[in-house]
């Protein structure tokens, strides 16, 4: 598979999405690392994966009402479903396939619960340009059957476009800065050479199966992250698999986090919690 214009990047790192527990949800979490702090845009990725068995269990699942602002917190649902719920009076359920797309912006609460006992997601933190910060906050809810999907030429491999274009295909997610991002699911033996901006930080994260990336297998539960060498990225997979692609122009600023706020100085995480604290992010009460 060789194409003269295109060049592949080459890996930067790998790094294994280390196991976490965080309140009754286990997750794993590749970004941060101690190999990889940020990864601008990207901040946080976690992956979650649990079973509930009772309706009880699904109602308190999940995560409780707690605030953001400063970034958008972003939920890819490979398995079950998601009720999101927040202070600005969004309600929505997103299935299999889906996307919820949040940009907290000046502050929103918001709670996810799984809709279904298998639940499957990776939840990613995407930062927001100082000058959107204190943005009003929306909320973006996008079913499977909303989102464009491309094919490798092999027809192994596909590629549901969430925001960005790739392939020839818009998503329909709207962002602060450049990002795509893609859902990918294929089948052992097919092979993608996928055009991606020499400029963003790219990286591929496997939930699933195994991928061969410049003569490196790569197992499931890693983070492959490229350097700025090349205008695509090759991979195949080696077994039936699915997997998340972000590629983000970095936004360059010097960024503050703590807890569930992302600012750019420790005066504005101090501000974000008196806000908080002082009503003005709004309340949530679940239904």
């Amino acid at each position: 598979m060789t194409n003269p214009t295109l060049h592949a990047k080459t890996i930067q790192q790998v790094v294994f999405a280390t196991a976490y527990q965080m309140g009754e949800l286990k997750i794993r979490q590749p970004l941060p690392d101690a190999l990889l702090d940020y990864f601008d845009p990207f901040i946080l990725l976690h992956h979650g994966k649990v079973h509930l068995d009772a309706k009880d269990e699904l109602k308190k699942g999940g995560v409780g009402p707690h605030p953001h602002r400063g970034f958008s917190p972003v939920t890819f649902i490979f398995k079950g479903g998601i009720h999101h719920q927040d202070s600005r009076g969004n309600d929505s359920k997103i299935y299999e396939g889906g996307v919820q797309w949040m940009h907290a912006g000046m502050g929103m609460i918001h709670s996810e619960r799984p809709l279904e006992a298998d639940l499957e997601i990776i939840q990613l933190w995407v930062n927001s340009p100082a000058a959107e910060k204190m943005n009003q906050p929306t909320y973006q809810g996008v079913a499977k059957e909303e989102i464009p999907v491309a094919y490798s030429s092999d027809q192994l491999m596909e590629l549901r476009i969430i925001s960005g274009e790739l392939l020839d295909k818009k998503g329909p997610i709207n962002t602060l800065s450049s990002i795509d991002s893609a859902m990918i699911y294929g089948k052992k033996g097919a092979t993608l050479l996928l055009p991606i901006k020499e400029t963003a930080n790219t990286a591929l994260y496997l939930l699933n199966g195994q991928i061969k990336v410049a003569n490196s297998s790569i197992q499931s539960l890693h983070l492959v992250t490229f350097n700025k060498d090349g205008n695509s990225i090759e991979f195949s997979f080696e077994e039936d698999g699915y997997a998340l692609l972000v590629s983000g122009e970095p936004i360059n600023e010097k960024i503050e986090t703590h807890g569930p706020f992302v600012m750019n100085t420790t005066t504005q995480i101090m501000e974000s919690y008196r806000d908080y604290q002082m009503g003005k992010m709004g309340v949530l009460i679940e239904t």
